[in-house]
């Protein structure tokens, strides 16, 4: 089988490693030639490809990549079309609907279908949900968002074909849901919360609860927050309530016991034992990137993956901190800079600012400045600049790690686990 990628951003350089990985022919295209490609696992493609040409071309084994065009007559000689999610909905992703992979292999159409979405809280849901799907004896495929740290939702298409699966648990981002819903028949969704991300598409909070109303038509299974449920209650008649997770949870938050109740309330539609519940819940570790406490020294630091201000604002509502350390956006999510404010607002010592998903450090400081934050600003450029700070304040009483840029918030987290398991030896 041959596969066109149409677009290499995150989700289509997933979809290419999947198809290298599940032995198809691929050509893959996308309209810029700067392409990071250090992270496919083909020898020729390791490296950061960073050219001024207009036009690169290239192939090795059963693989074609264009940059900076596409061949019309590749794509169509392909028995099937992975998208970019961001162009589904545009006329360039218009014409392939029929021809898209889920058209042509639909063995995962024929299983049980749950969707995570929301702003905050996805990974940690879905990973509950299958957790305690598996101790009850099912099996379970989970995927979907790339963002999300999963291998996109091309893999799992590819990989339902490979095993006889009784339930697939799909995280779906909301800036994906029209995608989502073409490429898998959905029978259950669970929304976590709506909250302040993606506001440079969405442009408000309106539109994405429109987006997400969409998404829910048609859907057998509904669950929502108690707080949300005026918002969907027109719309939506199979509309269930989830409330937080009252038995014991090893986790830091209410944002977590928010989580941990919406997955427990799927698995009891799905006549899982309430017993095996609770007691995989209990015994749930946190997500690898997501908020954990470490403990070093005098100081306990929280660190996590939490890059929309509406995250940022749970947990500062629980917790106050010495210092904040603050991973910067892209150059084009400037709404994702309002975490500062929310950070600013509860007055820390320290301000930290490093380079998360781009060195936008400038527009970070400006936003501190423009909103008056009176603390100490420091700039942390490498991860052992991180670690140095997070050193001379590991007396005090409480830090906080998170903002955007999840490679960098994984590498500190390891860095730190790895020193505080040290120093306890010791």
């Amino acid at each position: 089988m041959r596969a066109a990628v149409i677009g290499l951003g995150v989700e289509g350089k997933k979809a290419l490693q999947s198809f290298i990985d599940h032995d198809w022919e691929v050509y893959a295209t996308d309209s810029s030639t700067n392409i990071d490609f250090s992270d496919i696992g083909l020898p020729i493609l390791d490296l950061n490809l960073i050219s001024d040409e207009d036009q690169i071309g290239f192939a090795i084994d059963d693989i074609i990549i264009d940059l900076g065009y596409s061949n019309d007559k590749e794509i169509e000689s392909c028995d099937a079309i992975a998208l970019s999610p961001s162009i589904f909905n545009t006329p360039a992703g218009e014409k392939y609907k029929g021809k898209l992979l889920s058209d042509v292999v639909n063995k995962h159409k024929d299983i049980l279908t749950i969707a995570i979405t929301g702003t905050n809280g996805k990974t940690t849901t879905v990973t509950m949900l299958k957790e305690i799907l598996v101790n009850a004896g099912l099996n379970v495929l989970t995927g979907g968002n790339a963002g999300g740290g999963f291998q996109g939702y091309y893999d799992l298409i590819l990989e339902a074909e490979q095993d006889d699966f009784d339930v697939i648990l799909v995280e779906a981002c909301d800036m994906t849901l029209d995608f989502v819903n073409y490429c898998f028949d959905i029978d259950m969704v669970g929304l976590t919360n709506i909250g302040n991300d993606h506001m440079n598409v969405h442009k408000t909070i309106e539109n994405y609860k429109d987006t997400v109303r969409r998404f829910f038509t048609d859907i057998n299974e509904v669950f929502v927050r108690n707080e949300d449920y005026d918002d969907f209650k027109e719309v939506i008649d199979n509309l269930n309530i989830f409330d937080k997770y009252t038995g014991e949870l090893n986790l830091f938050g209410e944002f977590n016991k928010l989580n941990a109740g919406l997955a427990k309330s799927i698995a009891l539609k799905l006549d899982i034992d309430e017993g095996i519940i609770n007691n995989t819940l209990k015994d749930f570790k946190p997500v690898d990137g997501r908020l954990k406490v470490i403990r070093l020294n005098e100081c306990d630091i929280y660190i996590g993956k939490t890059d929309n201000s509406s995250a940022v604002k749970s947990l500062l509502e629980e917790k106050q901190f010495y210092a904040a350390f603050i991973g910067t956006p892209r150059n084009n999510e400037e709404s994702r800079l309002d975490i500062l404010n929310e950070v600013a607002a509860t007055y820390p010592e320290v301000i930290v600012l490093f380079p998360g998903l781009e060195n936008t450090l400038d527009q970070a400081k400006y936003r501190l400045h423009d909103i008056k934050y009176g603390g100490r600003v420091e700039i942390a450029f490498t991860l052992d600049d991180i670690i140095g700070f997070v050193a001379e304040y590991s007396f005090e009483d409480a830090i906080f790690i998170g903002g955007n840029g999840q490679e960098m918030i994984l590498a500190v987290q390891e860095r730190l686990e790895e020193i505080s398991k040290s120093l306890s030896e010791k």
